[in-house]
């Protein structure tokens, strides 16, 4: 657990979760205070590395404007005045109308929100169940991450990630709207993908932008945004029809090949080419390429998940690694080893009635209804009911690490939406554009100060590490122990377990205790790789489903098909006049992990500003010099931006950086609607039929210089 280095100085093994996470770390502690932070050599994942913002873990946990007490609201929601109280008695009010709430509108009326991959996700989840609301959600979901696990269940029976860590190095990996030498996310982290790729593996990029992950590799596809699907029914298309595919595999180990190539003949690279703008030539190209380099892995990120079509782009991608016979060998995308037991997540003590009031349930069946791999609340659902009360009212809301007036579509409708709540509670590092609507602030631990086992690459849960707490900063607390707090205030069932005793649980399948995993620090069992050979895949048919009979049955297509996103030049050709340009959000920086870290100054003075990422023809177009600031609008409003003109973006194609407001500018609102990706996008139907997902790539805007 530590070895002494000097008079007072101790060293710890722990795990970084500044962001979704992965890096094993070891952290100096003098004197009780965390002096550095620097990668873990014996870690099997990061090796030693570590990004800039893992190092600067130390400047984020005593900045001076970190929240270190629990604070209650004194006045309106309009006014920024705040009092200090005690935990005790925070805990005790918040817990007192928590119970007011549901006893007079049920506990449907409180929900629960929470960040992308954070260490208290699933105790999130826990919580809800045992409070008996259906209605929690993260501001990915149905955005992020849930349709991929969803669609590789129902289509392999299992997730996959790529193998990086084995002997076998891929040949080729394709970055499908994924730039992981700068998220690094999950486990799957930049150093080992750099690796692959400076060890002569082939990279293609399928992106608007050639990112830092696409500089790397041989072949960039400018996609536009959005038509993902057309582009992956066409490899397909080239993978049956030049007979390139695994033949092997595909007739041993898969269903309905007969029926995906009769549904793909149309989907020519010529057809393609006409929606997705990439030359029939390019994609004949990166298949062959992809076909004949195995083992191959293929890289996917949010890119592809945040458009209406969100269930049938994921499954035609996903039928590429079928069709090559990637799947769960040496150096392609594997099955996890799930290691460790499932987090209990009490989904019995739901109550079953509560089922039907999932907003959203009903009608997005992979999101919130009995076949969802973790069923949720549909977000725009959810954010109208609290402002229209529409099918019922959602009174209280309790946020833990997350800022949706950053990171949730259509920024004004959210703030409208909190500003109605009867109960707003928020669990936070600093004070953010959120939190300044709250009731109560509640001072959040930073990973430094958590305690949690881990499973990495997540959902795969190939290796298990013990993250652990060495130092304590204020009154800052672990959300699970706010949970479990409030739990036992509340007589929740299963509060008489803290989340500590969770950890222990999780460990016995590997007949060890938390303490004993924090000494090793990390443990990581051989892989086992074609697991399928020995009882099949895990799907009704023990095969991989080409043709997916489940999803038949639940009222889906079993064919991936692609559609024309609802707002697009080809859909909209009116609103295109006004806004000639495609709009995609989201892309991310080294420094930030989405609206986190603006007060940083190690790292805002790296990234000082919002930038937007133009081609030279539309500066040319607009007069727009490098460095010039910008008016960028779209249908639903409009938010200021420094220009940043390159070659390295598809011609038509406006580039957002997301996750921006200005913690100097100070309360009440922290300018969060001056540069906020969010003020853009629209969470307006129609939606994913599976998922419920809202569009954020592809949408019209235009540009101007200031």
């Amino acid at each position: 657990m530590m070895a002494r280095l000097q008079r007072n100085e101790q060293i710890f093994k722990s795990v970084c979760r500044i962001c979704h996470g992965g890096c094993g770390a070891i952290l100096h502690v003098k004197d009780g205070r965390l002096v550095k932070v620097k990668g873990n050599p014996e870690s099997p994942l990061n090796k030693g590395w570590m990004c800039i913002r893992g190092m600067a873990t130390p400047e984020i946990t005593y900045h001076p404007s970190r929240l270190m007490e629990p604070l209650r609201r004194v006045g309106s929601k309009d006014n920024a005045g705040w009092e200090s109280v005690s935990w005790d008695q925070v805990l005790d009010e918040i817990a007192s109308k928590i119970d007011a709430i549901r006893k007079e509108s049920g506990p449907e009326a409180i929900a629960l929100g929470q960040g992308t991959g954070r260490h208290h996700y699933l105790h999130v989840v826990r919580f809800a169940n045992a409070l008996g609301t259906p209605n929690w959600y993260e501001p990915g979901l149905a955005q992020c991450l849930i349709p991929r696990i969803t669609i590789c269940h129902l289509t392999y029976g299992d997730f996959v990630v790529g193998d990086y860590y084995g002997q076998v190095q891929p040949k080729c990996i394709i970055f499908w709207g994924h730039n992981p030498l700068v998220t690094g996310s999950d486990g799957e982290l930049a150093c080992v993908v750099k690796g692959a790729l400076d060890q002569g593996a082939v990279g293609i990029a399928i992106d608007p932008r050639c990112s830092e992950t696409g500089k790397k590799c041989v072949l960039w596809l400018p996609i536009r945004p959005g038509t993902d699907a057309a582009l992956a029914l066409a490899m397909i298309h080239v993978l049956i029809k030049e007979k390139i595919f695994d033949q092997e595999f595909v007739e041993r180990w898969t269903i309905g090949l007969e029926k995906l190539k009769g549904h793909v003949a149309p989907f020519t690279p010529e057809w393609a080419e006409a929606i997705t703008s990439i030359p029939a030539k390019d994609i004949v190209k990166a298949t062959r390429i992809y076909a004949t380099h195995k083992p191959a892995i293929l890289e996917w990120g949010v890119g592809i998940e945040q458009n209406t079509n969100s269930l049938q782009t994921v499954r035609a991608i996903a039928l590429l690694r079928a069709l090559t016979g990637n799947i769960d060998i040496p150096g392609g995308d594997i099955f996890g080893m799930n290691v460790m037991r499932a987090y209990p997540t009490l989904k019995d003590k739901l109550p079953k009635e509560m089922l039907k009031k999932r907003l959203g349930g009903d009608r997005y069946k992979l999101l919130g209804g009995w076949r969802a791999w973790m069923p949720s609340a549909h977000i725009p659902t959810l954010f109208k009911a609290m402002s229209t009360g529409e099918p019922y009212r959602v009174r209280g809301l309790l946020i833990f690490g997350s800022n949706p007036l950053m990171t949730v579509a259509n920024a004004k409708e959210v703030f409208r939406s909190l500003k109605k709540l009867d109960l707003l509670v928020v669990s936070e590092l600093f004070m953010t554009p959120t939190t300044a609507l709250a009731d109560y602030v509640l001072p959040a631990a930073f990973w430094p100060e958590v305690e949690q086992v881990i499973g990495y690459p997540l959902v795969a849960g190939n290796a298990v590490m013990a993250q652990q707490k060495v130092i304590q900063v204020g009154e800052c607390c672990q959300d699970e122990w706010i949970m479990d707090e409030l739990g036992k205030r509340l007589n929740l069932p299963g509060s008489e377990e803290s989340f500590k005793k969770l950890m222990d649980y999780q460990l016995s399948s590997l007949s060890m205790n938390f303490q004993e995993l924090k000494v090793k620090g990390f443990v990581y069992p051989p892989h086992q790789y074609k697991k399928y050979e020995k009882n099949g895949f895990r799907t009704p048919s023990k095969k991989v489903e080409l043709y997916c009979k489940s999803l038949e049955r639940i009222g889906y297509d079993p064919l991936p098909t692609y559609k024309e996103p609802p707002e697009s030049p080809i859909q909209s050709p009116e609103l295109a006049k006004e806004f000639p340009y495609i709009l995609t959000t989201g892309s991310r920086r080294l420094e930030f992990f989405h609206s986190e870290h603006r007060q940083i100054e190690s790292l805002r003075k790296r990234r000082p500003d919002p930038v937007v990422e133009i081609h030279p023809k539309v500066a040319m177009d607009h007069n727009i010099n490098d460095g010039d600031w910008v008016i960028v609008s779209s249908p639903r409003g409009s938010i200021r931006l420094k220009a940043f003109v390159t070659e390295n973006i598809h011609p038509d194609v406006i580039n957002l950086e997301h996750g921006w407001w200005f913690p100097e500018k100070g309360s009440p609102d922290y300018g969060f609607l001056e540069s906020n990706a969010n003020v853009l996008t629209s969470n307006d139907p129609p939606y994913d039929s599976a998922f419920g997902t809202y569009q954020l790539r592809g949408l019209l805007c235009r540009i101007e210089k200031e």
